[in-house]
């Protein structure tokens, strides 16, 4: 293995260690009891409200690797995406380095279908782009709506409101010009070894709303799990998801454990630290942990389902006369 292999594995387990004596330090005041009280209060309504977010994003989800395998032209049994789909994401959510992850459980599942790898890389860059370009959307519209939300993260009195939403619209006008690349057919869009191919505009329209559910979704599990009092609305909510799932993402933590409380403690100042820290908690374990149960159940079955399948193709010896 090179050293590069090692650079992604020592910064995530840097950002954890680092997140964790930050949060340490944040949440010291705070014991079990105070938390299992904030789950207390969360009404049973809300419970139920989170839940359907977290199908909701894991349907979108799925629909990830639908819109790839129909860019590339390989069309598969809808059940059999959406499990795999289904398992990737659960399972990758909760290692880290989710682009290198997914290609592994990805090549497996679709490599037993007849995909190659060339069209297992193509599908898993395509998916990696489509959250990319939903991340950049919804971010745009959300810094135009709330120009505030920059000021919840970085201290800069000084900074002029327009900042954030001029950051917005640059956000929008790339997303703007990749649709264009679409609708116009402009070359490969190459930086340095990435080279994006500008899919047909179904296609593209099928990822600006796919991706934007899912980011939806998964948000509205905090949202749901928060108290009414002091919570900033949705789109504050969206936003803060936003910002601390990307920087969890970027630094390869596994479930971005210890990044992702910290930067949304710090984007929900204003609600109480035991309400904030017991919906992040209902977050983890709908959007990570019971998904995380199920796709190992499913991996089971599916490594079983193999195994029996070769089984069954080995010849037989011939009996003795």
């Amino acid at each position: 293995m090179k050293w590069k292999d090692y650079v992604w594995p020592v910064v995530g387990l840097a950002a954890v260690v680092f997140s964790g004596w930050m949060l340490y330090n944040e949440l010291r005041g705070i014991s079990a009891s105070d938390v299992i009280d904030g789950f207390a209060a969360i009404p049973p309504h809300r419970w139920l409200l989170a839940a359907f977010g977290a199908l909701v994003a894991y349907a979108a989800l799925a629909g990830y690797d639908h819109i790839a395998l129909t860019h590339i032209g390989k069309p598969l049994p809808w059940w059999y995406v959406t499990l795999c789909s289904f398992t990737t994401y659960a399972l990758s959510h909760n290692i880290g380095g989710s682009v290198v992850s997914g290609a592994v459980i990805r090549y497996r599942a679709y490599g037993s279908r007849g995909l190659n790898g060339q069209e297992v890389g193509v599908l898993v860059a395509f998916c990696w782009f489509t959250f990319v370009l939903a991340t950049i959307f919804l971010a745009g519209i959300v810094f135009i709506i709330d120009p505030e939300l920059t000021e919840r993260f970085v201290d800069f009195e000084s900074m002029p409101i327009t900042l954030s939403a001029t950051t917005g619209a640059l956000l929008l006008a790339f997303v703007a010009l990749y649709v264009a690349g679409s609708l116009l057919g402009f070359r490969p869009l190459r930086i340095g070894g990435f080279r994006l191919e500008y899919p047909r505009p179904a296609i593209v329209l099928r990822q600006l709303t796919v991706g934007p559910i899912e980011l939806i979704g998964a948000a509205s599990i905090i949202y749901f799990a928060l108290p009414e009092a002091g919570n900033p609305g949705f789109v504050t909510v969206l936003g803060v998801f936003i910002v601390a799932f990307s920087v969890a993402s970027a630094t390869h933590a596994p479930g971005g454990i210890g990044v992702f409380e910290l930067v949304a403690l710090a984007g929900l100042p204003d609600m109480d630290k035991v309400a904030v820290l017991a919906a992040l908690l209902v977050f983890r374990l709908y959007y990570l942990i019971v998904p995380l149960i199920l796709g190992i159940i499913v991996v089971v079955l599916f490594e079983r389902s193999q195994f029996a399948g070769r089984r069954a193709a080995e010849p037989r010896a011939a009996p003795p006369e």
